[in-house]
This record gives C-alpha cells, sequence and structure tokens, in this order.
C-alpha cells in the first residue's frame, strides 16, 4: 500500500521520531546502569578477525604423504573388488 499524502508522510515521520527518541532514552538508561562505558555487541565479536593458525612445509608434507598413501589403499581395494 503506498501513499504519496504528504499529511500522513508527516505524521508518521513524527511517530518515528518520537519513537526513536523513546528508544534513545532507554538505551542511555542502560548504559548508565552498566557504569556508561561501551559494551561490545555480538556484531562486533563477530567481525573480528581471527588469527589463522600456520602449519610447517614439513607438516603439510606428512599430511600430503599421508593422504596420497590413504587414496592409493583406496584405489587398490576398489580394483580388488572389480
Amino acid at each position: 500500500m503506498s501513499t504519496n499524502d504528504p499529511g500522513l508522510l508527516a505524521a508518521a515521520l513524527i511517530g518515528y521520531q518520537h519513537q526513536a527518541a523513546q528508544l534513545a532514552e532507554k538505551i542511555a538508561e542502560i548504559r548508565r546502569q552498566l557504569g556508561g562505558g561501551k559494551v561490545p555487541s555480538a556484531a562486533t565479536k563477530a567481525a573480528a578477525p581471527t588469527k589463522r593458525r600456520s602449519m610447517s612445509a614439513a607438516a603439510r608434507k606428512r599430511i600430503a604423504a599421508a593422504q596420497k598413501k590413504r587414496w592409493e589403499e583406496y584405489h587398490r581395494n576398489k580394483e580388488e573388488k572389480s
């Protein structure tokens, strides 16, 4: 339902501004109760970059060798069953 009535839109704007002011007051009160400090939100915690683990070249070689060994055994067993 789209209406371009200026009076209706002005009334809606006034109502929303009143609600925004009430919410701002409630948020300020909660911050006062918490001691006025900034409270980290869940969004900022989730957006924080995580440190990636690094792996040595020797570890990568061991993992690659183990994977190749598993695939060789898998293919060997697959051929024996056929």
